[in-house]
């Protein structure tokens, strides 16, 4: 019986992913909307929109928002780093780790490099103060485990490589963004 049910739930919910809403306006002036089409000559101005599985999706998760606030995450790569570049590029995506991409083409870049890693390979990954060099998954996945990003956390949008041109004095190329101070936690958020 709990697997009938939970098939049942699964369906139910892989329909309502893909399914269609319809908006119309009926003869008494009222709004309906419904799955099913409506009968042509009972409603005016019929609109068909495309539902969406949910109004939480594309919202980063908690547990990551905290990581990336105490732990930015910073990967330096060139345009000759092919294949180590890419997978760690793929790994950050897959852990849905927000993260910003150095791609090291200029001299004040490469200096940068060099002060953060202490050499000039790519590909290498900052998470927070912790410094991994090359591309080794096991070393990826304790850094980025040690700073308290979720292993399965929804993937996010790969960030853009920052451009070539002038680069921002090296303290401020990897140290995050700040918009406002956040708010302090609440009383069920988790420690």
């Amino acid at each position: 019986m709990p697997r009938l049910l939970a098939a049942v739930i699964a369906a139910l919910f892989a329909s309502a992913a893909s399914a269609q809403l319809y908006r119309w306006v009926g003869p008494d002036g009222k709004v309906h909307y419904s799955d099913t089409p409506p009968q042509p000559a009972a409603a005016k101005s019929v609109e068909k929109k495309k539902a969406t599985p949910s109004v939480i999706e594309g919202v980063t998760p908690y547990a990551v928002q905290q990581a990336a606030k105490n732990f930015p995450v910073t990967l330096y790569t060139s345009a000759t780093c092919e294949a180590p570049c890419k997978d760690a590029r793929e790994l950050l995506a897959k852990r849905g780790v927000p993260y910003a991409e150095v791609a090291v083409a200029d001299q004040k870049q490469l200096d940068e490099l060099k002060r953060v890693s202490g050499g000039d390979e790519v590909p290498v990954l900052v998470v927070g103060k912790a410094v991994v060099r090359g591309f080794e998954a096991s070393q990826y996945a304790s850094a980025l485990d040690g700073a308290g990003y979720p292993q399965n956390a929804p993937p996010q949008a790969v960030r853009a490589p920052k451009p070539a041109g002038p680069a921002k004095p090296a303290q401020q190329a990897i140290a995050p963004e700040v918009a406002e101070p956040a708010p302090p936690p609440g009383p069920y958020a988790p420690r």
